[in-house]
């Protein structure tokens, strides 16, 4: 084949130019439109700091940097205790019932994390099931669960799952020869873990520890709900937006410069470090799993049925809260299908749209990933170079931000797109694609370029050669990925909060607003819904994966 180093106008180089458009004009040019706005004073119109002196100054402001900093931090370590010697346990040892609680953690980091602060409400508030009862019949007071302690809950539960995936992953790439010459060598057990296994996935435990990070410091569904006067950050980016969106868009703006900035560093450091301990690993001989006995084999099935059982809990007590006959804002007794029915009544677009809009998005997000992961690998040169860099971006942005930086962007002529499924569509486009074009660059790699010169060399075109080749082979990769972007698509809130209307508000949006109006019987019907749209997604895709479990 060609030298395909320099960059040639051929199809594939109209297909990378389209490409570096799409992002400019969705991406790049909101991005910078928010900058301008948060350097441009209001009163003059000039370049002014005025909007991020604003900020600094009071501590109403900038002290939810820190509080955000904090709970994030919390919720990074915890999620790493948590998680990471789960992942150890159930890939290491046999472990009964492995296959349903793999299930059940997968189910338990799909949900959206404010449904999750929701049921928690439900579960440990001050008038709930679980207060109740020790405070009723044990006469014990119950932790507070608002505020710092239950944030970091909520996030814990949430985002532990997300440690397990990765680690997971990881330690299936490690070879079981490094497992028995550290055992012949006298390191079993916990030093073995500790001086054998964990440097091996540092890498991946750091980018794992990165995903953690960045959803919690982004999140605000979970601190508006169960945060009361713990303020973080996306809270008043939020508030500040809404209410000042028709006042003083420019400082609204400041503040999602500065989220932008903060996740940037952050996403900096972790790449710096990830790289200079990154190493390559091929398993040729996978980690046999043992056997555990005695005191050993009780002690690690009891931490792994507690942290599973701790954290499907929320995901059960709301679909069985969604059964219940409600009052106004209190469950009373007796069972009925009454919320679903007022769900579908009052709220069945939302329904509809958590459908149509992920469906179209993720059509795309296919359909474009497959593509530039083509250019990133067969094509590498300096402009699909820039597209890929492009294109990952949004890993970094907080969810809020992508939203107020399109809706400033696309809210006034020649490109009106407030207010319609199309923006919607876009945001989960450019959020969601990065998922999707990892697992297909991924896949690609492991591809043998001599396949497509040998199509070529008998007279297949490029194009045709890439659909009817090359993309068959990529398809378990693209399934993966596609999966990944689907479940948290239909479980978005942090870009739809900010774009929706009446007529485009999803599930996730609708269920939000549920919870703030009292309306709990019909937000657990919905988030019922969700929960049986992620598990349906599951199914499918261990169907269509013969069994392969998903890992990151």
């Amino acid at each position: 084949m060609k030298n395909n180093n320099k960059f040639r106008l051929d199809a594939w180089g109209g297909i990378t130019l389209l490409m570096l458009g799409f992002y400019g004009l969705f991406l790049l040019f909101p991005l910078a439109n928010l900058t301008a706005m948060a350097f441009t004073s209001t009163e003059t119109g000039r370049f002014s700091f005025e909007h991020f002196i604003r900020f600094f100054s009071k501590p109403y402001y900038s002290s939810t940097l820190s509080n955000s900093f904090k709970v994030s931090i919390a919720a990074t370590a915890t999620s790493l205790l948590a998680g990471v010697p789960l992942a150890y346990f159930l890939t290491v040892y046999k472990i009964k019932g492995k296959k349903l609680l793999s299930i059940l953690i997968i189910i338990s980091s799909m949900s959206a994390p404010f449904v999750g602060a929701y049921s928690w409400i439900l579960l440990l508030g001050r008038n709930g099931v679980i207060t109740k009862f020790f405070g009723g019949l044990l006469g014990i007071q119950m932790p507070d669960i608002y505020g710092f302690g239950g944030i970091l809950l909520v996030f814990t539960t949430q985002l532990y799952s997300l440690i397990f995936l990765y680690v997971q992953g990881a330690l299936r790439k490690v070879d079981n020869s490094l497992m028995e010459a550290s055992a012949n060598m006298g390191r079993t057990g916990f030093r073995r873990f500790f001086t054998v296994v964990l440097p091996l996935i540092m890498p991946t435990v750091l980018a794992a520890a990165l995903m953690v990070f960045m959803c919690a410091l982004s999140d605000f569904g979970t601190p508006m709900l169960i945060g009361e006067g713990y303020r973080t950050f996306p809270v008043i980016l939020y508030s500040e937006f809404i209410g000042e969106v028709s006042k003083n868009k420019g400082f609204a703006s400041a503040i999602a410069i500065i989220a932008l900035a903060i996740t940037t560093v952050v996403f900096l450091i972790q790449k710096y470090v990830g790289t200079k301990k990154a190493f390559s690993m091929n398993s040729l001989h996978p980690i046999e799993e043992k056997e555990l006995k005695g005191a050993a084999k009780i002690i690690v099935h009891a931490i792994c049925y507690l942290v599973v059982g701790i954290s499907i809990l929320p995901q059960v007590y709301v679909t069985y809260t969604s059964f219940l006959k409600t009052k106004g804002v209190t469950f009373v007794k007796g069972y009925s299908f009454d919320s679903y029915v007022k769900m579908v009544d009052r709220l069945g677009n939302s329904i509809r749209n958590t459908l149509i809009i992920p469906v179209v998005a993720l059509a795309c997000v296919v359909f474009i990933a497959v593509l530039m992961a083509y250019v990133t690998v067969r094509r590498r040169n300096l402009v699909t170079n820039t597209v890929d860099v492009i294109s990952m971006i949004p890993y970094v942005i907080p969810g809020t931000v992508v939203g107020i930086a399109m809706l400033t962007a696309f809210n006034t002529r020649p490109i009106l797109l407030s207010g319609t499924m199309t923006i919607m569509v876009i945001a989960l486009i450019i959020r969601r694609l990065p998922y999707t074009t990892r697992s297909s660059v991924a896949i690609l790699q492991q591809i043998p370029i001599s396949i497509e010169e040998a199509a070529l060399s008998l007279g297949s075109s490029k194009i045709k050669t890439f659909f009817r080749i090359t993309v068959p082979m990529m398809a378990s990769g693209v399934l993966a990925g596609a999966i990944l972007s689907w479940v948290t698509m239909i479980s978005e809130l942090s870009t739809a909060i900010i774009l929706y209307t009446g007529k485009t508000q999803t599930l996730t949006v609708a269920v939000y607003t549920q919870i703030i109006r009292g309306n709990y019987g019909i937000a657990a019907a919905m988030a019922t819904v969700l929960t049986v749209l992620t598990v349906a997604s599951l199914l499918i895709f261990n169907r269509l994966s013969n069994g392969k479990e998903i890992t990151m």
